[in-house]
């Protein structure tokens, strides 16, 4: 069972703000900084923060990593640029690069968790000289379609699936927004029909501490879900900027961890790596566990990140 961090703990990770591509990123850093072993940067999903990866963050630098956890841009206490075409994946990426440069990094391991996995596989596709190493949880990388993306996912999944309802503004925003905590412990991906039922909030997941929860609770109470969801309407404007980049593979090492009850991999399977993936070093299903491995099963997936890792020479 994951053991909870007192937020305590968590306020006691170092802390800056960095400048990077026009946005100013909140980044979390923990770690010793003359180490040899390579650069460790943790990318964060949605509804997520870099506070998501606050056991990795522990565990990898009491191993003796340096590591770097940001808000995502549309996050916590980054910057949340009002346009929505400010959140290509490609623009997320530059983001990245910017964090390297700050700190004088050639390289990193870029590991990325639903969201953060999207980016840092982009990361991987449009800046191979920045990547030492890349690792996927719960979103998959896949070929890049041949069609945009959101005309097919209305199609095939209709004007309910999550995704779809997400891409008019103000909508989704407004009802996530209502009851954050029933937003943060819903048991179902959100939709049109959940927005509209009156229901309490869900109990909290077991691994997920009541001070835990609180403080999502009350980071997204001020910041909204506008950022997060502005990724999602930026879907088919990533799919146009990354046709230059239409036949690359991946050829860093690389690993993919999920879940063997994630709902995303109804929609999203993950039977398609090899054919990008051309140094996949392993592929980890942790049995039983959701969608938000990272917190729920926080010791099987750290020890699945440092035998990768360690692997790397």
């Amino acid at each position: 069972m994951t053991a909870h961090l007192p937020i305590a703990d968590w306020e006691r990770v170092p802390a800056r703000d960095v400048a990077t591509n026009g946005v100013t990123l909140r980044v979390y850093e923990d770690g010793p900084r003359d180490t040899a072993k390579p650069l460790v940067v943790l990318c964060h999903g949605f509804p997520e923060l870099a506070f998501s990866w606050r056991h990795q963050i522990r565990a990898l630098a009491a191993a003796g990593y340096r590591v770097l956890a940001p808000d995502l841009r549309g996050f916590g206490a980054s910057d949340r640029p009002a346009d929505p075409g400010a959140y290509d994946a490609l623009t997320v990426c530059r983001d990245l690069v910017g964090l390297l440069d700050d700190v004088g990094a050639r390289d990193a391991v870029f590991v990325g968790h639903d969201w953060g996995a999207s980016i840092v596989w982009h990361m991987a596709w449009a800046h191979p000289e920045r990547v030492r190493a890349v690792v996927g949880m719960s979103v998959p990388v896949t070929p890049r379609s041949p069609v945009a993306p959101l005309p097919v996912l209305r199609r095939r999944l209709g004007e309910e699936f999550y995704i779809v309802w997400f891409q008019e503004p103000g909508v989704a925003d407004r009802a996530l927004a209502q009851d954050v905590r029933r937003t943060l412990t819903a048991r179902e991906i959100w939709s049109a029909a959940w927005a509209a039922r009156e229901e309490p909030a869900a109990p909290r997941p077991h691994w997920l501490s009541e001070e835990e929860l609180a403080f999502y609770v009350k980071t997204f109470e001020e910041t909204g879900f506008t950022g997060g969801l502005n990724y999602y309407r930026s879907l088919d404007r990533t799919w146009e900027l990354t046709a230059p980049l239409d036949d690359r593979t991946i050829d860093m090492p690389s690993l993919f961890v999920t879940g063997s009850k994630d709902p995303v991999a109804r929609f999203m399977p993950s039977d398609r790596l090899e054919e990008v993936l051309t140094d996949l070093r392993g592929r980890v299903v942790l049995d039983g566990a959701g969608h938000w491995i990272q917190q729920e099963r926080a010791a099987e997936v750290d020890a699945a990140l440092l035998r990768f890792l360690d692997g790397l020479g």
